[in-house]
C-alpha cells in the first residue's frame, strides 16, 4: 500500500498533537494553572528558613498555638472562598459572627442555661445561615455589587447588635461554653512546666474543609459555583440557577461565620460585642494569596487552606522575631502584592502560549 503526501503530513500532525497531549507541563506551567502552589512552596520556605535560626519556631508550642490561631481565621477564609468563587466578594462575615456569638451568649446566660452545647453549636451555624442567605437574596435580587451590598449589611448587622442586643462584655460564660473551649486533645508540658492544650475545636476547620471540598469537587452546586464565577452569563445558559448560587454561597459562608464566631467566644472565654473588627482584610488576603482571584470562578480549598496557614505563619514569625504588629499588615500586603503580580504574570504568558 502506497501513502499519499497528503496521508503523512495528517500523520505527522496527529502525531504532533499527540505528543503535545503527552507533553508534561513545565514547572512555570504547572504553577500558572495550579497558583496555590506558589503559596505551598512559600509557606515551605518560610518555615524551613525560620526554624534554622530559631528551632523554637517548630516547637510542640509553637505549633499548637498556630493551629488554634488558625481556627476561626480558617472558618471565615472558607466561607470568603466560597463567595469569591461565585464571582462575588463579602466583607460582612465578621458582622455576622460577632451577632451570632455575642445574641446567642446573651440568650443562653439569660434564658437557657442548660442548653447543650452541640444545640448551641446548631443554632449558631442556623443562625449564620440566615444572616448570610439576607446578603444572597440582597445581591441577586437588588443586582447590586456584593461589596456594596455586604458593607451595608456589616454596618446593618454591627448596628443591630450594639443598638438592640448590648455592649457589655460577658466575661462569665455558661459553664458548657467553657468546658468546650478547654476541652484537650492533647497537652504539651514546656520546659518551664506550663502546659499547652490542643483543644477538640480545633477539628472544626479541618472538618469545615473537608465539607467545603466535598461541595466544591463532588457536587452539582460546586460547578454551578465555579461557572457562576467565570461567566454568568453563560452559566445561565448552561441552566445553572443564579439566584440558588448566590442564595447558597451567601448563607454557606454566613453559616461558617456563625461556627467561627461560637467557637472564637469558646476558646477566649468571653464575649466581646466589639470583637472582630478589621479582620476582614486578612482573611480575604488569605483567600487570594491561596490562588482566588477577586473575579471569580477559580480557587481551591486546599489552596485556602495554604493561605490561612500562611497567613496565621507570618503573623507567628513576626511575633517571634519581635516585629511590631503593625508591620504584619505591611509584609501581608507586600505577599498580596507580589501573589498578585506574579499570578497575572503566569497567566498572561500562559495564555500566549496557548494562542501559539
Amino acid at each position: 500500500m502506497t501513502m499519499t503526501q497528503s496521508s503523512l503530513d495528517t500523520a505527522d500532525t496527529t502525531e504532533t498533537a499527540e505528543a503535545a497531549a503527552r507533553r508534561r507541563p513545565g514547572i512555570a506551567e504547572t504553577f500558572a494553572r495550579r497558583p496555590e502552589l506558589v503559596s505551598l512552596c512559600l509557606l515551605i520556605a518560610i518555615c524551613v528558613t525560620v526554624a534554622v535560626i530559631n528551632p523554637a519556631f517548630l516547637s510542640p508550642t509553637s505549633l499548637i498555638d498556630m493551629g488554634r490561631a488558625s481556627v476561626v481565621t480558617g472558618l471565615f477564609a472558607l466561607g470568603v472562598f466560597a463567595i469569591l468563587a461565585a464571582g462575588g466578594i463579602d466583607v460582612s462575615f465578621t458582622a455576622i459572627a460577632a451577632l451570632t456569638m455575642y445574641s446567642l451568649t446573651l440568650f443562653v446566660l439569660k434564658v437557657a442555661p442548660g442548653l447543650p452545647m452541640a444545640a448551641i453549636l446548631v443554632i449558631a451555624v442556623l443562625g449564620g445561615t440566615m444572616l448570610g442567605a439576607v446578603n444572597g437574596w440582597l445581591v441577586h435580587g437588588l443586582k447590586v455589587a456584593a461589596l456594596i451590598v455586604t458593607i451595608g449589611t456589616q454596618y446593618l448587622f454591627r448596628g443591630i447588635l450594639l443598638a438592640f442586643v448590648g455592649t457589655v462584655w460577658l466575661m462569665e460564660l455558661p459553664p458548657q461554653m467553657v468546658a468546650f473551649g478547654k476541652a484537650s486533645m492533647f497537652d504539651v508540658t514546656t520546659a518551664n512546666g506550663a502546659t499547652v492544650t490542643l483543644p477538640w475545636y480545633f477539628l472544626v476547620f479541618p472538618a469545615a474543609a473537608l465539607l467545603t471540598w466535598v461541595i466544591f469537587n463532588r457536587t452539582l452546586m460546586g460547578r454551578a459555583i465555579f461557572a457562576t464565577g467565570g461567566n454568568p452569563e453563560v452559566a445561565a445558559r448552561l441552566g445553572y440557577d443564579q439566584r440558588r448560587v448566590h442564595l447558597f454561597v451567601f448563607a454557606f459562608a454566613g453559616g461558617l461565620a456563625g461556627l467561627a464566631g461560637i467557637v472564637h467566644v469558646c476558646a477566649n472565654r468571653m464575649a466581646n460585642p466589639f470583637d472582630l473588627v478589621g479582620t476582614e482584610i486578612g482573611v480575604i488576603a488569605a483567600v487570594v494569596l491561596g490562588g482566588a482571584r477577586i473575579t471569580g470562578g477559580t480557587g481551591s480549598v486546599l489552596g485556602t487552606v495554604t493561605g490561612v496557614l500562611l497567613i496565621t505563619v507570618v503573623n507567628n514569625v513576626l511575633v517571634l522575631v519581635g516585629i511590631p504588629s503593625t508591620w504584619q499588615r505591611v509584609v501581608v500586603g507586600a505577599f498580596i502584592l507580589l501573589a498578585a503580580a506574579f499570578f497575572v504574570t503566569r497567566r498572561r504568558k500562559l495564555q500566549s502560549r496557548t494562542r501559539k
